[in-house]
């Protein structure tokens, strides 16, 4: 399938070579730096202000209240009905936000009611966050948690009779779906759409049996494409599995949100997506 945003192999293996060799010494002392992330939990009072902020100014869907697991409080999501005159219902997505932030902001916020636009219902949940200026480092003490949400939200998308559901992340959040499906192979995702995955690469066993679209930016974050080798090679293991670059992109696809949803419609029409 030819498309103007997508980089051809060759160069994007060029691409990820020369990546490798400009941030193999960051890496690696990034690599040597433990944090400790036990025992963290999402700051909730951070997630109330989201919620204050979002929720009276919502122009598209409607505000819904989601139960994790265990005593977690409730957390938002921004629930949108495929819109009126579009195709028949092609499924739901559920969407992932990146770091600190909440589920109606950037290129996610975008996708939830462009996805809708095309047919698809859409769900975006606020995820797990720290206090405002705690490192990225400290951030994979929250996946569990991000788990447990990323479970509920399909299970109430489920309930609401949707089966075929897609899992659309970004970032940190890319991060925090990668776990979720490591540890539950058996959840009812048709595919994953990974964006910009902040690690740069994907957890063991990650291959399995759901359709991963591995899509970043050609100025993605140093980690981003210097992983790129590596994720291809994992993805040629996973049938049905592709790989894009949006072309003049940054790693938040600022100004290419059109461009984001145009390609992940393309790739959700694949055969097995």
């Amino acid at each position: 399938m030819a498309s103007s945003l997508f980089l051809p192999a060759a160069a994007r293996r060029a691409a990820g070579l020369l990546a490798c060799l400009l941030v193999a010494c960051g890496l690696l002392a990034c690599s040597s730096t433990r944090v400790d992330t036990s025992g963290l939990r999402s700051d909730a009072a951070r997630e109330r202000r989201w919620a204050d902020e979002i929720v009276p100014a919502l122009l598209v869907g409607e505000a819904v209240w989601l139960q994790a697991p265990g005593p977690q409080p409730k957390f938002l999501g921004l629930f949108a009905e495929p819109a009126r005159g579009a195709k028949a219902a092609r499924g739901a997505v559920v969407l992932v936000h990146g770091l600190g932030v909440n589920p109606d902001y950037g290129v996610i916020g975008s996708l939830r009611t462009r996805l809708a636009d095309a047919g698809y219902a859409t769900l975006s949940i606020q995820m797990p966050v720290l206090a405002a200026g705690e490192p990225a480092e400290r951030y994979p003490g929250l996946f569990p948690e991000a788990s447990d949400r990323i479970g509920a939200a399909v299970s109430w998308l489920r309930a609401k009779k949707y089966r075929r559901i897609v899992l659309v992340s970004h970032s940190m959040g890319a991060r925090m779906a990668n776990h979720y499906l490591g540890r539950n192979p058996e959840a009812p995702i048709a595919a994953w759409v990974a964006l910009g995955i902040s690690s740069g690469e994907f957890e063991p066993g990650t291959a399995g049996r759901v359709p991963i679209y591995d899509v970043y930016a050609e100025h993605d974050l140093p980690a981003v494409l210097a992983g790129v080798p590596e994720r291809a090679r994992v993805l040629s293991r996973v049938p049905g599995s592709r790989q894009a670059m949006v072309y003049g992109a940054d790693h938040y696809f600022t100004r290419k949100e059109k461009e984001v949803g145009t390609l992940i419609e393309m790739l959700l029409e694949r055969p097995g997506a």
